[in-house]
């Protein structure tokens, strides 16, 4: 095979014709306006600039990794819930399937079977990836919005499993119970992390019908050990149960019992 050579008349031939097709091509393209320069046809306008959005504040971002554990029943007034800060973090947390629910349990709750409920959430909540925070929060209570963001900003990327709430005792049970002295939080407000998440024990057992928060925190104690947990205190100035009351405020947000 001969060597290729630029001087050659065949070789230049295909040169020009690459070379026309190739500027044919680029003044015809719409996105470089040519043609019309040439042809006199008047040129599209140019696209609108694109609105500046403004980069999300780092706090919200910090909400987006959070879920507000909800459980409902049919006395609770979601429409309250839906008007207020905790709107697009609610996962209500419901008996039977209706619209709006995001964990459904498939059983009829009563006042002694919310522990039942809460095995429900828990193991639901053990298939969420993209969440790093979790508040479990009673129908009748009500959490200020800037003391989430603060607990968010401190215990964001903890490795260690924390359990935010009014933390007590488990008292009054046989030493053979398996729930005696258990470390639980206030059902009102409890919030904990992923981490918590992960090792918490589900498969829990005990006998009888027990209350639903000592229930939660004997299956932390079971599954993370209480030794490994970072229980936080919380401000009981920041959460509000029963009644809400502020300056020129007064909400009672239990005016009909839950069950």
């Amino acid at each position: 095979m001969g060597m290729f050579s630029l001087s050659r008349p065949r070789t230049q031939l295909v040169l020009l014709i690459m070379g026309i097709l190739i500027t044919g091509t680029i003044l015809t393209a719409p996105s470089h306006r040519y043609w019309g320069t040439f042809s006199g046809e008047p040129l599209p306008p140019p696209p609108p600039p694109r609105p500046h959005v403004p980069p999300r504040p780092a706090e919200d971002m910090l909400f987006d990794r959070l879920a507000i554990i909800f459980p409902i029943n049919n006395n609770t007034d979601m429409q309250f819930y839906r008007n207020t800060w905790m709107r697009s973090y609610l996962h209500p947390v419901c008996d039977w399937d209706e619209p709006g629910c995001k964990i459904v349990c498939n059983r009829t709750s009563t006042y002694r079977t919310l522990d039942q409920k809460t095995f429900c959430f828990t193991r639901a909540i053990k298939n969420y990836r993209d969440t790093e925070f979790f508040i479990k929060l009673d129908d009748d209570s009500f959490v200020d919005k800037d003391y989430v963001a603060d607990l968010l900003k401190t215990y964001s990327g903890w490795h260690k499993p924390v359990y935010i709430s009014d933390h007590t005792r488990l008292r009054g049970y046989g030493e053979k119970d398996p729930l005696r002295h258990v470390r639980y939080g206030n059902g009102k407000f409890y919030m904990f992390n992923d981490q918590l998440v992960r090792c918490v024990d589900t498969d829990y057992t005990y006998e009888g019908s027990r209350n639903e928060d000592a229930v939660f925190g004997a299956m932390v104690t079971s599954g993370c050990g209480e030794e490994n947990v970072e229980y936080i205190q919380e401000d009981d100035n920041k959460i509000w149960h029963k009644k809400y009351e502020s300056k020129n405020k007064y909400i009672d947000l239990a005016h009909i019992k839950n069950h």
